[in-house]
């Protein structure tokens, strides 16, 4: 209901909005329909060895790491929707190369092209959404964004378990390419935004040490969201709980993230950026706590525990994204603002690589990924209160903030 009084209020009434929700709702649809499937097609489809799989997903994935400082500077020369609509034909190219794959060598060129597609994507998109808002504040249109991803991307994750079940997953990476396509066609035919190069005022373009600082932040925070996708199902089954958990907890989030971006932002409506983002964190180490004390819980009382706790991470999620996004395009500069947003997704795409490597530390004990996590969490939120101090009043402060 919220997203809806979100699109009518706000994505259908202003101009090109709208056909932007429409365009990143099919992305996210198909990439929520195929992602979570790209290992289980290498294996059951190609018939590559799950480690080979492994290993070859993962290389893509550092390949295509390789693309933000590229995308953003395309950004800044032509602006973002051409880079955006270039990001939807190399997924499309590489879900295609995935249905005719027959071994490690076409897998490994799949996963690459999606891989850079996909960076270029996130490169790119806040870009586009700040040309197509304007000069309104972007903390609530970032939010809306997020829920009709979140949403969208969640109903494709449905899709694409009842197509494991019927063993059609050839269906889903088609349906897949064929998101991207018509992303992409949206973006041509239905979004229009005119980008305006602005001159530099000096310097030599690189992302000032500011912005840097900024990532190495958000990257603290970020952690926690990563090592709940790949980290929370190790766990919950290792503590013996129920196999159907993983699943009703990602559902959970996902939900939660998907219909409360704006409530979020409007209840946060009196505080500075840094604060909001600071108490994300303090969330996200109670979240950790919390995961911890389930492991000393009666076994009965586990599932409904670790609800109850993904709903603290979940309160964290939608509290960090919009404002975080927000603030880091307040302080990218105009005239290298595409080389900035590109690398503030180094601040999601390094933890998405780490998260693996912290989930392993299960083997160490029950205790050990967690301290990783609420440390970083924690460091994180005491960094934003440091860091908010120093940074410029318009940046922190949405409009609707009195600056004191």
């Amino acid at each position: 209901m919220e997203l809806c009084r979100s699109w009518w209020a706000w994505g259908g009434t202003v101009g090109g909005m709208g056909p932007l929700l429409v365009a990143l709702g099919v992305d996210n649809f198909g990439s929520g329909l195929f992602l979570p499937l790209t290992l289980v097609y290498a294996t059951r489809v190609v018939g590559l060895p799950l480690v080979v799989a492994g290993v070859t997903v993962t290389v893509g994935t550092l390949v295509g790491m390789l693309v933000p400082p590229v995308a953003g500077r395309l950004v800044d020369r032509v602006g973002p929707r051409p880079v955006v609509v270039v990001s939807q034909v190399l997924q499309a190219l590489g879900a295609l190369l995935f249905v005719g794959a027959g071994g490690v060598v076409t897998v490994a060129a799949a996963v690459c092209f999606l891989a850079a597609g996909q960076q270029l994507f996130y490169s790119s998109l806040f870009a586009l959404i700040s040309d197509v808002v304007g000069e309104r504040e972007k903390d609530h249109p970032f939010a809306v964004v997020g829920m009709v991803r979140g949403a969208c991307f969640g109903i494709g994750g449905l899709f694409a378990a009842w197509l494991l079940t019927v063993a059609a997953l050839r269906v889903a990476v088609l349906i897949d390419a064929a998101s991207f396509v018509v992303c992409a066609l949206i973006l041509v035919v239905f979004v229009r935004v005119s980008h305006v190069r602005v001159a530099s005022a000096g310097g030599d373009g690189r992302v000032s040490r500011r912005f840097l600082v900024l990532i190495l932040v958000t990257g603290l925070v970020a952690l926690g969201g990563d090592f709940f996708l790949v980290g929370m199902p190790v766990y919950v089954l290792d503590i013996g709980s129920p196999a159907w958990l993983p699943g009703v907890l990602l559902a959970l989030h996902t939900a939660v993230t998907s219909a409360c971006g704006t409530l979020a932002v409007r209840a946060t409506t009196g505080l500075l950026r840094t604060t909001t983002l600071a108490l994300a964190g303090w969330l996200l180490v109670l979240w950790c706590g919390l995961c911890f004390v389930a492991s000393a819980l009666p076994l009965g009382w586990r599932p409904a525990w670790l609800l109850g706790s993904a709903l603290v991470l979940a309160a964290g999620g939608t509290l960090f994204g919009a404002r975080v996004n927000a603030l880091a395009v307040a302080l990218a500069p105009a005239a290298t603002r595409g080389r900035h947003l590109a690398a503030f997704q180094y601040a999601f795409t390094v933890p998405g690589v780490l998260a693996p490597a912290v989930a392993a530390l299960f083997a160490l004990g029950a205790w050990a990924p967690w301290l990783v996590v609420a440390l970083c969490a924690g460091c994180g939120a005491v960094a934003f209160r440091v860091f908010g101090a120093r940074l410029p009043a318009d940046a922190v402060s949405p409009a609707s903030v009195p600056v004191r």
